[in-house]
């Protein structure tokens, strides 16, 4: 597939919600839908801040983004 929809462009939102599904959603009950979006909003902020990724060299998505970006000069 080439183009517009094509697999590639997928592949990173796919393996984000795989993670949160398993390491997430499949080990609760949730009562309701405001504990899973305060719980599955937890999880996210543990995902992009402190869960290690061996895919970007053991770092955390936060630390892969802003390490990427230029530095703003003290003032």
């Amino acid at each position: 597939m080439d183009g517009r929809g094509a697999w590639r462009d997928n592949v990173f939102v796919e393996r984000l919600w795989r993670s949160v599904k398993y390491e997430e959603v499949y080990l609760r009950a949730y009562d309701g839908v405001a504990e899973a979006r305060a719980l599955i909003g937890r999880y996210m902020s543990f995902y992009n801040g402190r869960r290690p990724h061996s895919s970007l060299d053991g770092r955390t998505p936060d630390r892969a983004y802003f390490d990427g970006l230029p530095q703003l000069a003290a003032a």
